[in-house]
């Protein structure tokens, strides 16, 4: 593995364990009221056009962190759905 690519691994673990505390937060207390559903769209739309960039430019760092963003962000779109 080369350094930009793990660079961008490294980078792209980070950015996406941010939402962890959240996802915590939001199953202990049962409340995600204090999330946005506007902000999460727009995030997810913003993560999915960067997956099908890391799949046309075929990089695995894009593409590795912009998949387990977006499965993270959909669980918390499911979350406040589910919970109002």
């Amino acid at each position: 593995m080369d350094t930009v690519t793990a660079l961008g691994l490294i980078a792209g673990t980070l950015t996406t364990l941010s939402f962890a505390p959240q996802i915590v937060r939001a199953r202990r207390t049962g409340s995600t009221a204090d999330l946005s559903l506007a902000t999460l769209v727009v995030f997810l739309a913003g993560v999915l056009l960067w997956l099908a960039y890391g799949v046309v430019r075929a990089d695995p760092a894009i593409i590795a962190a912009n998949a387990a963003t977006a499965g993270l962000i959909g669980l918390l779109l499911s979350m406040k759905t589910k919970n109002g």
